[in-house]
């Protein structure tokens, strides 16, 4: 079976896309498929690190001069018209034979979906907005609060739609380390070590910003992914502290498991979290992350930033509270996601 992956990563859109498209990809690959991508070179594209993962990956150019969708809010993140980006796409798939192509990208919709149809046998959309029309077979969105509703007259009736948390596309590592992450979860008395994951780039540079309001009685592990733009600063500034510094960190699921708290964003880590019972201190990064933060909240999973330092004390202060996080946490995904989704 032959797959293929449409997606990207920059410094703007993020990392979060090409990551849950990579485990996606190697559990397919695990089941015998030849799976193959498609990325377009954007600064921050990680075309390398899919590379490293063993895959191949065909690169399309970003375009100097580009023509605005108006009809899609984040066309400007495609570095190509639609219309562009599928003739590079057919020059590809004309030669491949491909059983499904997968797409996840805010800035192609119905009429590129259309345009490949001759060239896939079956199309796989990934999803979090419902901002659009969908021509697909499958469309998954994995978040929390993600509804029948929301696709009303954006797809075909044919359409599989495969929604919510139980279909989190979580690496292995996280179901595998749940049970032992509850079980520490449970026995927790005390807050101790903290990991900093404000996302793969931080353009913002927020993880400064909350460094320096943290004292040094803590252990703590800041994550930065594998383009960080302020690493320096981050690293000048953990020098001679109690602050490990790890760049593009490929055992998440370990330092998850040996964190008590986290202060993160509402990205697809959200769910990594969740799979470990992880409580959060969350900030909102970007506002296509708005609904998940929202429903992580309602839901008592997370506690969103309004005041760091009052924040945080009070969620160190009473460990009943934390406990509270955590258990209303853990239920919302149990990260077996990515085995519940067949393609065949």
């Amino acid at each position: 079976m032959k797959v293929i992956f449409r997606v990207d990563a920059s410094l703007k859109m993020g990392t979060g896309h090409v990551m849950r498209c990579l485990t996606l990809a190697q559990t397919l690959k695990e089941n015998g498929a030849n799976v193959k991508f498609i990325c377009r070179r954007h600064e921050g594209s990680l075309i390398d690190k899919i590379r490293s993962n063993g895959f191949d990956v065909h690169a399309l150019e970003v375009s100097e001069e580009i023509e605005t969708d108006n009809k899609l809010v984040h066309s400007h993140w495609l570095g190509a018209t639609q219309q562009q980006d599928s003739d590079e796409c057919i020059d590809v798939l004309s030669s491949e034979g491909v059983d499904w192509l997968i797409v996840d990208h805010y800035a192609l919709d119905e009429d590129w979906h259309c345009n490949l149809k001759p060239y896939y046998r079956k199309l796989m959309v990934i999803d979090d907005l419902a901002d659009k029309i969908f021509d697909c077979d499958v469309l998954l969105n994995q978040n929390l609060g993600a509804q029948i509703e929301d696709y009303k007259n954006k797809i075909s009736d044919n359409c599989e739609l495969l929604l919510g948390c139980n279909y989190a596309l979580l690496r292995p590592e996280f179901s595998d380390l749940r049970g032992r992450a509850l079980e520490k979860r449970k026995n927790t008395i005390a807050i101790n070590n903290i990991l900093i994951t404000m996302g793969g780039n931080d353009n913002e540079n927020i993880t400064y910003d909350i460094l320096q309001q943290l004292d040094g009685k803590y252990n703590i592990t800041v994550v930065l992914g594998g383009s960080p733009v302020h690493k320096d600063m981050i690293i000048d500034y953990a020098e001679g502290k109690n602050i490990k510094v790890i760049i593009d960190a490929d055992n998440m699921a370990e330092l998850m498991f040996e964190a008590d708290l986290a202060i993160g964003t509402g990205g697809s880590t959200s769910w990594e979290r969740c799979c470990l019972g992880l409580p959060t201190l969350l900030y909102i990064t970007a506002e296509n992350q708005r609904m998940v933060a929202e429903n992580l909240e309602k839901k008592g999973a997370v506690v969103m930033v309004k005041n760091l330092k009052d924040d945080l004390k009070m969620i160190i202060n009473n460990i009943a509270c934390w406990k509270s996080i955590s258990n209303k946490s853990q239920v919302i995904c149990d990260g077996l996601g990515v085995k519940r989704i067949k393609v065949c």
